[in-house]
């Protein structure tokens, strides 16, 4: 929600008043909305770890509502990344976030063993190998 709103922002900013204007309506009109969904899981996230290896979605896309939720992307990566994308994530993470490309899901797993975040958000591929490891 954070990341949607200052896009609205930002887009809006290139109007005149009444587009600004219109998106600050939007912006309130489903703030109650995201504001109680993060209210409700926000308790149980906060603090926690989160690992990312997604294929088409790129990951810093969600990075932001990851972060709303009160956790912390310690590993995100692509399985189809190029340059640029590289260079658009170092963006939306933090230092000493490990930044993995094109990782076989044996690397990946023993990242995880190491870096031992408490979910993961990934692929179908991945998804067995650390629901068999206790990890969401």
């Amino acid at each position: 929600p954070t990341k949607i709103e200052e896009s609205l922002r930002t887009i809006a900013s290139h109007f005149d008043d009444k587009i600004k204007a219109g998106a600050e309506r939007v912006i309130a009109k489903y703030k109650a909305l995201t504001q109680a969904v993060i209210d409700k899981y926000k308790p149980r996230l906060a603090g926690k770890k989160v690992m990312l290896f997604v294929g088409g979605l790129r990951p810093r896309h969600v990075i932001g509502a990851y972060e709303d939720l009160g956790m912390e992307v310690v590993g995100t990566g692509y399985e189809f990344g190029h340059g640029d994308d590289y260079q658009r994530t170092t963006h939306y993470i933090k230092d000493g976030t490990l930044i993995y490309d094109d990782v076989t899901g044996y690397e990946f797993e023993k990242f995880v063993e190491k870096v031992q975040p408490d979910l993961v958000g990934s692929g179908i591929k991945e998804k067995y190998i650390f629901q068999k490891m206790g990890i969401p």
